[in-house]
């Protein structure tokens, strides 16, 4: 690939704050977010990134190649989650690995929307309806995830209750950020063809400030991903090269996959990104609620300390020579 890639998007202002977050923490400055403030721009970019999407999917529609993403999105978010339970399994408990698992199998908002502005930045289109397969790729792996609890770890509980399904079911569709990202989808979806006045006074909102909000999450993410190096221990070496070797397993998979599925390059390393993230938001409060004996310092730890961070300095732009190599560019 063209080492030029990783280079470039080392140096991109999100990027680049990640990393001055990092060393914050390692410095031992007494740098800190506020804690309301992190969250109030992850349920911006949420918000913004399903607006500009609906917009998208409304101007396009639900032809060409928007219904064959959306599926390969969905199997791969069951795919996913069964090759990582099975591998970890050979190290690991039933729940540790289901929790791990479902991780892998779902997605990282924040990385998808890193990608987009790396195809930015590289001047490269995508299709607004990446976010439609974005939103459907976080719950099925979480259903996945306690399934397999349900089904391997059963006679390992001690209350041997039966799983609540309800609850489980409300966790997974209706968790904070897929219920915003999906409800942002829809008003984007509506206000495309009933409402252009109404986008156009949405655009200083979701799209002037969205740059700086992403520098400014990524600033968060980096103290948080720094201040998770300590538990690399606990994770020990097998957790370590399974957080790095997986998305890159992923990652190839979702770029044959794109390439079958007639993905232009833009919207096929927006693909690749999804199938090789990790969630550290959704599927961690999934987890700690259904599946209490899993250790959150492995499934957190995995995600947000090691492959958000390989993804977003590292993946993207080794993911995006994938797609040179598996779609050229038309020129």
């Amino acid at each position: 690939m063209d080492t030029s890639l990783i280079l470039q998007n080392l140096l991109t202002p999100p990027v680049l704050f990640f990393f001055l977050g990092a060393i914050a923490v390692l410095v031992r400055s007494d740098l800190e977010i506020p804690a309301p403030l992190p969250k109030l721009f992850s349920l911006y970019l949420l918000l913004a990134i399903g607006f500009k999407g609906g917009v998208e999917l409304g101007h396009s529609g639900f032809g060409g190649q928007v219904i064959p993403t959306m599926g390969a999105a969905i199997l791969m978010s069951l795919f996913v989650p069964l090759v990582c339970f099975f591998i970890l399994r050979i190290k690991l408990d039933v729940f540790n690995s289901a929790a791990i698992a479902a991780a892998y199998g779902s997605i990282s908002a924040v990385t998808f929307i890193t990608a987009e502005s790396f195809l930015q930045s590289q001047s490269i289109a995508y299709d607004g309806f990446m976010v439609a397969a974005l939103a459907l790729m976080e719950s099925p792996a979480i259903i996945i995830g306690l399934i397999l609890v349900n089904i391997s770890g059963r006679q390992s509980r001690p209350d041997k209750k039966a799983m609540n399904w309800g609850s489980v079911m409300h966790e997974a569709m209706l968790n904070g950020s897929v219920y915003l990202l999906v409800g942002s989808l829809i008003i984007g979806f509506v206000a495309a063809s009933q409402s252009p006045a109404g986008i156009e006074k949405m655009d200083p909102f979701v799209n002037k400030l969205f740059y700086g909000a992403l520098c400014f999450f990524l600033l968060d993410m980096g103290i948080l991903a720094a201040q998770r190096l300590k538990d690399l221990q606990k994770a020990g070496a097998f957790l370590i090269f399974f957080s790095v070797l997986m998305p890159l397993f992923s990652g190839v998979l979702g770029g044959f996959i794109a390439k079958f599925i007639g993905l232009g390059p833009g919207n096929a390393l927006l693909f690749i990104v999804l199938c090789a993230s990790a969630s550290y938001i959704a599927v961690p409060a999934a987890m700690r609620m259904t599946v209490p004996e899993a250790n959150p310092s492995y499934y957190i730890t995995t995600a947000l300390g090691l492959t958000f961070p390989f993804n977003i300095i590292i993946g993207i732009p080794l993911y995006m020579g994938l797609v040179n190599k598996l779609i050229p560019a038309v020129a």
